[in-house]
């Protein structure tokens, strides 16, 4: 019965690849330099000194992808660019990419897209923290349009079946979502984001009854104090494993200890219940591969290819001319 339903939801998420993409797509094209290598080199070094890069290029990934599609429109600068939209003031991982770029360019200008670099630093810092390894497909080129008026990311308190319609626009399944919520794992949110759940849910004056009491006491007490004058940083997942892929996010909401309300939500709603607890099974080698299958399907969504966009020589603006 596990295997088969192992097997139905691989299948459920069956990856279609972009027909213009390609793996090895850089092969031969740099003076001799593997581009994967050197893009791997950079986040390993970046990694050694902070772990955090993890979390900081899953979400910037995922922000470029969930708008205008995989193509850096978040990397550019400007006054209503995709970065000033609030969702991605807290954005990072920038300056790596610009690094790398920068060393790219140096062996083989004009060759490798922004685009792609985003994809496999994500793809080496995943694996890094624990992640599967797992094969990307690159070609893809960098597009020359960012506005802040574009980015529509799911919210905090989106409603399940609002992220559900949203991923489907995305060419995503609900199951894709589950998984790609994985992210989490990693992740962080801050006390502001979470207060009305914690002190006053749904106007009850009380913390949401579906969070386990003592968590939600231990969160009230030492990480987020209702009077507290600052905005603490508060972790979705075991404090055990912070910069660890691995399933223990999933194991949090099934124990009532998810932090934002959509991820509380997800754990209980029909559509998804049954998949936070799939996952939160003693198998977290099945969900290491399930979120590398996702993030390649991320990946693939609304890229543009061949003599569409452009490569851009610097990462934060359109070529001139």
């Amino acid at each position: 019965m596990r295997s088969a339903l192992v097997c139905l939801l691989l299948l459920s998420m069956a990856l279609y690849c972009h027909a213009q993409l390609q793996n090895g797509f850089y092969g031969g094209k740099c003076n001799g330099s593997n581009v994967e290598a050197v893009i791997k080199q950079y986040v390993e070094q970046r990694h050694a000194s902070d772990q955090t890069i993890v979390a900081g290029l899953l979400r910037l990934m995922f922000h470029d992808c969930f708008v205008h599609g995989c193509d850096a429109s978040i990397l550019l600068d400007g006054p209503q660019s995709e970065k000033t939209a609030i969702p991605n003031k807290t954005v990072f991982g920038f300056d790596l990419i610009e690094q790398i770029k920068a060393a790219l360019e140096a062996l083989c200008p004009g060759v490798v897209s922004c685009a792609d670099i985003i994809i496999a630093a994500t793809r080496d810092a995943t694996v890094l923290a624990g992640g599967q390894q797992f094969d990307i497909q690159t070609g893809r080129r960098d597009g020359t349009i960012s506005m802040a008026s574009l980015v529509n990311l799911p919210r905090p308190d989106i409603s399940v079946d609002e992220s559900i319609n949203l991923f489907q626009s995305k060419g995503l399944n609900s199951f894709d979502m589950v998984v790609l919520m994985g992210g989490h794992t990693v992740g962080v949110t801050h006390c502001s984001v979470i207060k009305d759940r914690l002190y006053n849910y749904q106007g009850t004056g009380g913390p949401d009854p579906s969070m386990t009491g003592w968590f939600a006491w231990y969160i009230q007490t030492y990480v987020c104090p209702k009077d507290a004058t600052w905005d603490n940083i508060v972790y979705l997942d075991d404090y055990s494993s912070l910069y660890t892929v691995d399933n223990s996010y999933y194991k949090q909401l099934v124990d009532g200890k998810g932090i934002l309300p959509f991820d509380a939500e997800m754990a209980r709603a029909w559509q998804t219940g049954w998949a936070v607890s799939l996952l939160a099974g003693d198998w977290s080698s099945g969900f290491l591969g399930m979120f590398s299958q996702a993030l390649v399907k991320m990946g693939q969504v609304d890229v543009i290819t061949g003599t569409q966009g452009q490569i851009r020589t610097v990462c934060n603006s359109v070529n001139s001319g």
